[in-house]
This record gives structure tokens, C-alpha cells and sequence, in this order.
């Protein structure tokens, strides 16, 4: 069993996400993400990726130039919430992931807020294609944390379960605010 909400969510996302699909990494921060995400979805798939931080930005363009991924990745510096308004109207999405809180090794100051984040979110599901999936990754262990992880919950736990399935993965005996994760899933549409 994985032991750590990163181990938790690279199996999710190796299990998910197939080649030529597109994916979006909201928050890229050193890159990991966005570089496995870059492998997953090969040649002919696609990533796209956004950070408010320069320096953010900066490192995954490196981390993907070593592994020779540039090609299969677009970086957007600009926060999660404009992605309706840089994506092509005609993306849409199999696979999206967040990591909030801050940029690690980075200024803890600049951290996600929930008013960005649950419009990133609304925008992701909006085009979230049927067995889709969107994977956040919420760190409460720093000031803001918690409360945006409860916001995000709050919403998320109002949609609507014809539509949508969520879940969520957490470490009980982990001291020091260890990261939930929650993973949603579009559901096939039904005929009535």
C-alpha cells in the first residue's frame, strides 16, 4: 500500500490516464506532476499546465526539457482560475490534478485560495469528458490550508451524484496534518 498522498495519487494516476489523452496539472509547482503526466499521456496526448509563480514555471520547463516532454506540454504562467479563458474552447479533459497549498521549498506565503480553486474546479468539471477524472490534493498543515480544504469539500459533496462520483483518501494515524485527497469521477450520462 502506498504511504503518502504523492505514492496515492502517481497510482491513480498511472491507472487512469492513457496515451493521447489530455491532462491539466492546476498548480505544476516543481513540475513532477506535470513531467509523469507528460509520460502518461505520450506522443500524442497533451498537458497543459498553470502556476502563478515564475520560478514554478521556470523549474518544470527545465524538469521537462531534461526528459526531452516540452512538446506534449503547454505552461501557463497565470493562476488555475483563468483556464477557461487560455485553454481552446474545444479542450476537453480527461484527467486534471491539484496540489494546494504552496510551492514547496518556495515562498510560503503565496498560497492557493479556495475562491480560485473552486473556480478552477467548476471549469475543470465543465469539461471533464464522461469517466474522467479530477485528482486535488489539499495540504492543511499551513495557515489557510484547512479552511480551503473545507470549502473544496463543501462543494464538491453537493454535486450531483448522477453526474459525478467523489471520494476521498486520507492517512488517520499520520501526524501533523497529513494531505487529504479527494478524487472525482464524471459518470456516463443515463437515459431516463
Amino acid at each position: 500500500m502506498p504511504n503518502n498522498i504523492i505514492a496515492v495519487t502517481h497510482h491513480y494516476l498511472k491507472e487512469w490516464l492513457r496515451p493521447g489523452q489530455i491532462a491539466v496539472d492546476a498548480t505544476v509547482g516543481q513540475g513532477f506532476d506535470t513531467q509523469q503526466l507528460a509520460e502518461y499521456v505520450g506522443k500524442t496526448g497533451h498537458v497543459y499546465g498553470f502556476d502563478i509563480q515564475a520560478t514554478a514555471i521556470k523549474a518544470t520547463t527545465e524538469r521537462l526539457a531534461a526528459a526531452h516532454l516540452n512538446e506534449r506540454v503547454t505552461l501557463y504562467h497565470a493562476g488555475h482560475e483563468q483556464l477557461d479563458a487560455l485553454l481552446p474552447k474545444e479542450v476537453t479533459i480527461d484527467l486534471a490534478i491539484f496540489n494546494l497549498g504552496y510551492l514547496p521549498h518556495g515562498d510560503k506565503t503565496i498560497i492557493t485560495h479556495p475562491e480560485t480553486t473552486l473556480a478552477a474546479i467548476r471549469q475543470i468539471l465543465n469539461r471533464l469528458n464522461v469517466n474522467g477524472h479530477l485528482l486535488i490534493a489539499a495540504y492543511i498543515g499551513h495557515p489557510g490550508g484547512h479552511e480551503e480544504y473545507e470549502a473544496i469539500t463543501e462543494y464538491l459533496t453537493a454535486l450531483d451524484q448522477r453526474q459525478f462520483t467523489v471520494g476521498r483518501f486520507e492517512f488517520i494515524n499520520q501526524k501533523n496534518y497529513p494531505p487529504k485527497l479527494l478524487t472525482i469521477e464524471r459518470r456516463p450520462q443515463r437515459e431516463s
